[in-house]
């Protein structure tokens, strides 16, 4: 009886009828001919990776930011607000209210100045994406208002409408100004002098608060993304990646990724546009930037506020940059005290210091490329496509395996239920074949799981703006060399499987294994075009 293997997958070993080893195929090669085989399988990988780096090039969009030409003209170093008067010194007390939205409430914080004369003004604090209550948020900053004789009131976010996939940047601005309503009826504000204070993603809110409310008497925008999502999401990986050091071939997944639309769907507010809302503003503005601040294109979305308000015949707008200031305008975790003192100024100054000089000042910001529009992928545009790809091929791949595992069991039992006499062979995948399928679908499975661990590794060091040379360099060096066998492993399976066919010796018998090496071959060669949309055969590194 010929012996079987024990695995799922058919045994490699070609067994003749009288029980010896076959030979190998290459077994009498002589030397030059074994060399010209070397240089054959070189320039047979060379080529094959060189049309999968073509696959990627033609499937997806590149990356190349242009260069920002247009700066802007800081005057002075000294970041104070013309005419500001001399601030309060006042004891604070906070007092928590409650403020009714459409179909909920919310809680909110106000500090208020002790012994205020007369009603005064006010500032109502507008959430980024990374804060939501208002006992964690802004309290330095409602704390230094309160002392300066502004009442500062901190709502928290309505968090029951807001999701990562769902974000309603013009029904939000309707549930702040409800807290505004709110804030405008304490009997220590002055109506006529509440500010608008927004921060970060907060920036796409409150103009849409001020264009539909003349009334608000100014608007602070404290790195503000100004652009779509979208863009400033692509503007902030791009710096990132940059500081991080990653192989130009990474760049390529920019595009690709914040391009996309995501699986399952949602996230329509990456496209929403505040200019035109911008573009109603009639208030003075307060925009501010921290220069250490590389998520936000600091130079151009100030001078797009300028050029927004400007429409509107509304040249009241002041910039400020602070020096090593992050999104928070932070230096060492704590908001810088000169900017501090120049909020303050600026408040309790309106409407004077709303066309203060200098109207730009503070430490030189830079920006070296544009926050633009993303380029859309061509090909696999859909998020929810791309997903069942990456995790539908390798599944395809197992339930081959197991289909031929399951095959060998019944042939395996039927021949020991023969008993004597002849028996007839199992049919197995040619000699070589098996072994190669099993390691196609096995490398290009790792590789991908590889480039996944790759960009998450890296996507962790950018968001952290740290470097790490032996992830950064070392991790894609290592995908690479992963993908290049992949493409070597294909190779030698398609020239077993021509040698086996030179020998006529049935590849795949039987359905099964034709259908099994079928689904292994079209799940590894899906796998191989998701690798080089990605840029893992990409040739300028």
């Amino acid at each position: 009886m010929t012996p079987s293997s024990s695995d799922g997958w058919d045994s490699d070993v070609a067994v003749t009828s009288s029980g010896a080893r076959a030979a190998r195929p290459d077994g009498g090669r002589p030397r030059a001919g074994r060399l010209s085989s070397v240089y054959g399988l070189v320039a047979s990988v060379a080529l094959g990776s060189l049309l999968l780096a073509v696959v990627g090039a033609v499937t997806g969009p590149h990356w190349d930011p242009g260069p920002l030409e247009d700066g802007i003209e800081v005057a002075t170093t000294d970041t104070a607000i013309g005419g500001a008067p001399e601030p309060g010194t006042y004891e604070v007390r906070t007092v928590d209210v409650s403020v009714r939205l459409d179909g909920t409430s919310v809680g909110a914080r106000l500090s208020l100045p002790v012994g205020l004369a007369e009603a005064g003004p006010a500032v109502l604090f507008v959430h980024g994406a990374g804060t939501g209550r208002s006992t964690q948020a802004f309290r330095r900053q409602a704390q230094a208002l309160a002392e300066a004789g502004v009442v500062a009131m901190v709502p928290d976010k309505r968090l029951d409408t807001y999701s990562t996939r769902h974000r309603d940047y013009v029904a939000m601005a309707a549930d702040y100004h409800r807290s505004l309503d709110v804030l405008r009826d304490r009997p220590e504000v002055d109506p006529a002098r509440v500010v608008v204070y927004a921060e970060s993603e907060g920036g796409w809110i409150a103009p849409v608060m001020a264009a539909d409310d003349p009334g608000i008497a100014g608007l602070v925008l404290v790195s503000s993304p100004v652009v779509p999502p979208r863009q400033q999401a692509a503007f902030a990986v791009d710096a990132y990646l940059r500081n991080t050091g990653v192989p130009h071939a990474v760049f390529r997944a920019i595009p690709r990724a914040v391009g996309m639309s995501m699986p399952g769907g949602g996230f329509e507010y990456a496209d929403f546009d505040v200019r035109p809302w911008q573009q109603r503003l009639t208030q003075p503005v307060l925009v501010v930037y921290g220069t250490a601040d590389a998520s936000m294109p600091i130079v151009q979305g100030a001078l797009q506020v300028r050029a927004d308000a400007a429409q509107a015949g509304n040249r009241d707008v002041t910039v400020r940059y602070y020096a090593d200031a992050d999104h928070g305008i932070r230096v060492g975790g704590s908001p810088t005290p000169e900017f501090l003192r120049d909020l303050s100024g600026w408040v309790l100054g309106l409407p004077a210091t709303g066309d203060g000089a200098p109207r730009v000042a503070g430490a030189e910001p830079s920006q070296a490329y544009v926050a633009g529009p993303v380029p859309q992928p061509r090909w696999l545009r859909d998020g929810t496509a791309l997903l069942v790809l990456v995790i539908g091929a390798p599944a395809l791949m197992v339930l081959c395996a197991l289909a031929v595992a399951a095959t060998r069991v019944v042939q395996r039992t039927t021949s020991a239920r023969a008993g004597g006499g002849a028996v007839r062979t199992p049919r197995r995948f040619a000699p070589g074949v098996a072994v190669r399928l099993a390691a196609l679908g096995g490398v290009t499975v790792a590789t991908v799981g590889a480039l996944v661990w790759y960009l998450l590794s890296v996507a962790r060091l950018a968001l952290d703006y740290q470097r790490d040379a032996w992830v950064v360099q070392g991790g894609w060096l290592g995908v690479r060399v992963l993908g290049v066998g992949a493409v070597l492993v294909a190779v030698l399976l398609a020239r077993r499987v021509h040698d086996a066919r030179q020998e006529g010796v049935p590849v795949a018998p039987g359905v099964v294994r034709r259908v099994a090496a079928a689904g292994v071959l079209g799940g590894s060669a899906v796998l191989l075009v998701v690798l080089a949309y990605w840029g893992v055969y990409q040739l300028n590194i």
